[in-house]
């Protein structure tokens, strides 16, 4: 049975219509109490949009999967919105297309026992491997380097044959599905004796360089005063410009696009900004944490608050907003990271990187972004779904394009023919006055992609109940502003938190 959402807003063009989603997906999810099938809602308030997609996730499957599973970090991403994901290369063994020499090394077994000799196949046919339905689509994120070292750069012989365009007639569904469409030795910046050959592959491969743009060989935090008071060495702040100069220099040696992440100074934000002028192939991230933290929040949260790059100072925050104001940033990526709290309770030069982001990034952007006045509603939608989706090769869904395509008047009361779709023949019409949509009338329907998103609900971010096998993050506790309520995928429900009382879709 088919969901009908009354009275949801188009999020670029602000026409209001009805939405009547067909039916479940096979991987369908949903929080407690959580409307699906057969449900008629009046969604007045709540916005569609294309869904959200994220070019920087790190699953930990194989290798650590006591941290987060492809099932887990699936899951996490449809319920905070996202249809579409890539998964980073820092897997154990690396995803750089080599053959798993034997079991013994870290994630190996897991692989081999799947009946796979690579973390490229691994991962591609997880879902038949592991007989699961993964509730989000992915894309795959090659090694710059072999087995993500630095020493020697991955051989394009390893992973061509994954990568769109390159023999597609011989390859299978899987290969089709989750194709490999970058390279980055994410965590880690490509090291300087290989740059040269990285970025030859890169032109080779048709591809983009995803750059972790920060090296540092000490240091924990930010260096300043923060640091100071803590005690624990600190890590300066032009450890990121200098990749950034380099890398944009490389860009415009050779042409390649290279994608800076999580860029955290104000220093390096001016360069590309620069670099952009310049009409160079860069572009650029931040993430939810960076414009949303200061290096001051190490004081309240410890641990939870470490990160690389780290968090930087106030001013640096200021610069991160300021840059994504006025457009240097081309979007936001979560850098989705999970750690068991045991292991983020190590202290600051033990505890590893990272905090998670995909289940509050959403809230948390626009608390500080759309309700601080930065930026609208629609630019944060763009910012989290058409920029990364261009980035990725992906083409969003364009939503005003299927009411003008698809959309019928919706029937009024006086319509001798029937029913909305969605309501019984025992429920009564009420009269039309949008437009509806049916996406089971849609051509393509395989493709579309959405989200449905409440932007003036407030609510507090509980960790205890992220869909994500982690907990490591800051904002727990935090009262944001706006939230996803439904996930659409290939036109199907994937997740759903909707929920009814007295006609009115509203979250527990």
């Amino acid at each position: 049975m088919s969901i009908t959402l009354r009275n949801i807003k188009v999020w670029n063009t602000g026409e209001v219509i009805d939405l009547v989603v067909p039916g479940t997906a096979a991987a369908y999810f949903a929080d407690t109490s959580a409307v699906a099938d057969g449900a008629d809602i009046d969604a007045t308030g709540l916005t569609v949009a294309p869904g959200f997609e994220d070019p920087h996730v790190h699953f930990r499957d194989p290798g650590q999967t006591y941290k987060e599973s492809m099932v887990s970090g699936c899951r996490a991403s449809a319920s905070g919105g996202y249809t579409n994901v890539l998964i980073m290369p820092n897997t154990l063994p690396a995803l750089d297309g080599q053959t798993v020499s034997g079991p013994e090394a870290t994630g190996a077994k897991e692989v081999l026992d799947a009946g796979f000799d690579n973390v490229i196949d691994f991962l591609q046919q997880y879902d038949t491997a592991h007989d699961v339905q993964l509730p989000v689509r992915y894309d795959l994120c090659v090694c710059a380097s072999k087995d993500r070292a630095g020493h020697e750069a991955s051989d394009v012989a390893d992973w061509l044959k994954y990568v769109p365009g390159f023999e597609d007639d011989a390859k299978t569904p899987a290969m089709l599905t989750h194709p490999i469409t970058a390279i980055s030795d994410d965590g880690s910046a490509v090291t300087p004796e290989i740059l040269d050959q990285v970025l030859e592959n890169v032109k080779a491969s048709d591809l983009y360089l995803i750059e972790h743009c920060e090296h540092h060989d000490t240091g924990a935090v930010n260096e300043g005063p923060v640091s100071r008071e803590l005690g624990v060495p600190g890590i300066p702040e032009d450890t990121e410009l200098k990749i950034v100069a380099r890398d944009i220099e490389a860009a415009r040696r050779t042409g390649v696009h290279v994608h800076f992440q999580h860029v955290s100074t104000a220093i390096s934000f001016e360069a590309i900004r620069r670099a952009k002028a310049e009409g160079l192939p860069i572009t650029c991230e931040t993430a939810p944490h960076y414009l949303a933290l200061s290096d001051e929040a190490l004081l309240k949260y410890g641990t939870l608050a470490k990160m690389n790059p780290p968090l930087r100072s106030e001013a640096d925050r200021k610069a991160t907003i300021a840059a994504i104001a006025d457009g240097t940033v081309d979007l936001l990526a979560t850098d989705h990271a999970p750690h068991t709290l045991a292991e983020k309770e190590l202290g600051f030069l033990e505890a590893p990187n990272g905090i998670i982001g995909l289940e509050c990034a959403y809230g948390v952007c626009h608390k500080v972004l759309v309700d601080g006045g930065f930026i609208s509603d629609e630019r944060l939608i763009e910012l989290m779904s058409v920029g990364p989706a261009e980035l990725m090769g992906h083409v969003p869904t364009d939503v005003a394009a299927l009411v003008e395509d698809y959309a019928e008047p919706a029937p009024t009361g006086d319509d001798p023919d029937g029913v909305i779709a969605g309501e019984s023949d025992a429920q009564p019409q009420r009269e039309g006055v949008n437009r509806l949509l049916d996406l089971s009338r849609v051509d393509d329907a395989d493709n579309v992609d959405l989200v449905v998103l409440n932007a003036a609900e407030e609510w507090t971010v509980d960790p205890e109940q992220f869909h994500s096998k982690a907990r490591n993050t800051p904002f727990g506790g935090w009262q944001v502003t706006g939230r996803p309520l439904a996930t659409i995928i290939g036109s199907q429900l994937m997740f759903s938190r909707l929920q009814i009382t007295q006609g009115a879709a509203w979250i527990a």
